[in-house]
């Protein structure tokens, strides 16, 4: 990101101040007495500032929308109940937004605002259709991190020759890394990490009941995976799976384009 603020500069598209201003590490927004934007932080880490709408007032996440909107041109909102992801999409009428209803995702956008393609390739596979929304959290961070997406939902163990059509697909289009969202027994990211030679994140989710339910029993499963080559997150951390995704991804395709 720092390279393509002084790509821009050396193009003429901004002046010497506006260049200065971009690369300043630690520049924030104060938003009143509850919020701190961190500008930078895609700049700095190649990941968006992203807001979380969880605990927040619809009047607080508003605020954030307008300043986020203003200095970056896009603000992404996760973990949006129906009622405030309605309020916050009512308030944004005229701006650009996309909608993932499944995870309570919304991004926003002004019209003139591209996201950069950065050829990265991220798979996402669902054990069931219950791990969907988690998975959507994912694909959602995945995508505005500027990388293409291919998903395989519901071909988890119970029914495992619904796998291999993904699997096939997955080597078909050299993908860079496969983000893998499994409940209960969360067996699935072992079996895909054993059949690829292609990075593996197990994401478990809180599907699942009795001993072992709201992911914990998948969370461990995962841990104590005996297939190498898989990293897990925590439990429905969709968004930080695609984040790591979209981190290993858009390395690669970095590195892809200048060899």
């Amino acid at each position: 990101m720092i390279r393509s603020i002084l790509e821009k500069y050396k193009r003429g598209e901004i002046n010497l101040e506006e260049a200065e201003r971009e690369l300043k590490l630690f520049c924030f927004h104060e938003i009143k007495d509850f919020g701190k934007l961190d500008l930078q932080r895609e700049n700095r880490v190649g990941i968006p500032e992203i807001i979380l709408g969880e605990g927040k007032k619809v009047e607080e996440l508003c605020e954030i929308c307008e300043e986020m909107l203003k200095n970056k041109g896009r603000c992404i909102i996760t973990k949006l109940d129906s009622e405030k992801l309605k309020k916050v999409k009512e308030k944004f009428e005229n701006f650009i937004s996309k909608e993932y209803e499944r995870s309570g995702i919304l991004v926003l956008k002004n019209k003139e605002f591209k996201t950069q393609k950065n050829r990265g390739k991220i798979a996402i596979i669902t054990a069931g259709t219950a791990d969907i929304p988690v998975a959507e959290e994912a694909k959602a961070i995945a995508e505005e991190m500027g990388c293409e997406v291919y998903t395989f939902y519901d071909v988890g163990v119970a029914g495992v020759h619904r796998l291999l059509r993904a699997i096939e697909e997955i080597i078909k289009e050299d993908v860079d890394v496969v983000i893998v969202a499994a409940g209960r027994e969360g067996a699935l990211p072992s079996v895909v990490a054993g059949l690829i030679d292609i990075p593996v994140i197990g994401l478990p989710t809180s599907f699942g009941y009795g001993i072992g339910g709201k992911g914990k029993a998948s969370l461990y499963a995962m841990l104590q995976s005996c297939s190498l080559g898989m990293a897990v997150v925590n439990i429905d951390n969709g968004v930080g799976a695609g984040a790591f995704a979209g981190l290993i991804a858009n390395r690669i395709a970095k590195f892809r384009l200048n060899s």
